[in-house]
């Protein structure tokens, strides 16, 4: 792959990280649709650049939206333009992202919150290559090849009626799924060193190392947020290190006081199988919450909704267990 967008942290040490990055090599050398399926913080968008930048595309735009971040009005607008006069507040004419990508690549982030209306609006262009405008009669035409990424499983959203099921065949000719960090631990200690090298060159400064305790701490960890969260914390204890040295003591609270799940549950000869238990569900349950907060990043109404709990009862439950962001 070409140095610009290599990507040293993609292939890693993992097998999995292997044969992940061998699918990527022949994939961006065939023109066909591709789905990324993994959880938020894995890296989705890095690997559709990848596959664009050493395409026969590499030229031309690389085009990105997260789908989640519009209502459904504005999401169309983005996607395919509208005309001036097409409604309230549209003042000008305004090209579409499918326009703006034309020949290149538009990657479609969060494509499972996208509404079946727009659904349908996306099918006729993977179909037939034409859209029309917001206010237009008549058709545009553009050659773009799509990459699609969710942290959703769109199989069971296509099951529950909630994704269309030839949208899915459409942008699903192939697939990539990513594991998350905690599936792939001895990359860990790669990426560590990746992120070390890239901040060090960013704010030119001299080589960071790590202390091996304080390593073994972070490998420990079990990464809910995935590798997003993982450069975030390099970048935050580089900031406290010193010496240009990271030790164990700077790292943020609650990946010091982590304890890794086989560990967690402290059980007295005396306790009933009830106790234990109960113990057992409230530590899950704990454990579960912290890492939906994290996921949505710290968005209690978006965490509710992930983990299928009315908001009043994650607030309840937050409360209960004293879960707090970490320092």
């Amino acid at each position: 792959m070409t140095e610009t967008f290599q990507f040293n942290f993609v292939k890693g040490k993992s097998k999995l990280m292997h044969d992940i990055f061998d699918k990527m090599i022949k994939i961006s050398q065939h023109d066909v649709s591709v789905l990324i399926q993994g959880e938020s913080g894995t890296g989705k968008e890095l690997i559709a650049k990848a596959i664009h930048y050493n395409s026969p595309r590499k030229n031309n735009e690389f085009v990105v939206i997260n789908c989640s971040a519009f209502s459904d009005h504005l999401l169309e607008s983005e996607l395919f333009g509208h005309l001036k006069g097409s409604f309230t507040g549209a003042i000008n004419e305004k090209k579409g992202l499918f326009e703006v990508a034309d020949n290149g690549t538009f990657f479609l982030d969060e494509i499972a919150d996208m509404s079946p209306a727009l659904q349908v609006k996306l099918l006729r262009v993977l179909q037939e290559g034409t859209f029309l405008k917001i206010g237009g009669i008549e058709p545009k035409n553009v050659n773009v090849r799509i990459i699609a990424a969710t942290n959703k499983n769109l199989k069971i959203l296509v099951d529950d009626g909630k994704f269309r099921e030839d949208l899915f065949y459409r942008i699903n000719v192939t697939s990539i799924n990513l594991p998350a960090l905690r599936e792939r631990k001895e990359d860990i200690k790669h990426l560590v060193e990746y992120f070390l090298k890239k901040i060090s060159e960013k704010n030119k400064i001299d080589s960071i190392v790590i202390t091996e305790d304080a390593l073994e701490q972070i490998i420990n960890y079990n990464w809910p947020g995935n590798i997003r969260q993982l450069e975030n914390e390099i970048e935050r204890d580089v900031i406290f290190s010193r010496n240009n040295k990271i030790e164990k003591n700077v790292l943020s609270q609650e990946i010091l006081e982590y304890i890794p799940q086989e560990d967690e549950i402290e059980i007295d000869s005396g306790m009933g199988l009830n106790d234990i238990k109960k113990k057992v569900v409230e530590k899950l349950e704990k454990r579960l919450i912290y890492e939906g907060l994290v996921r949505s990043n710290w968005n209690k109404t978006e965490c509710a909704k992930s983990l299928k709990v009315s908001r009043g009862d994650l607030m309840r439950k937050i409360s209960k267990y004293k879960i707090t962001p970490s320092e």
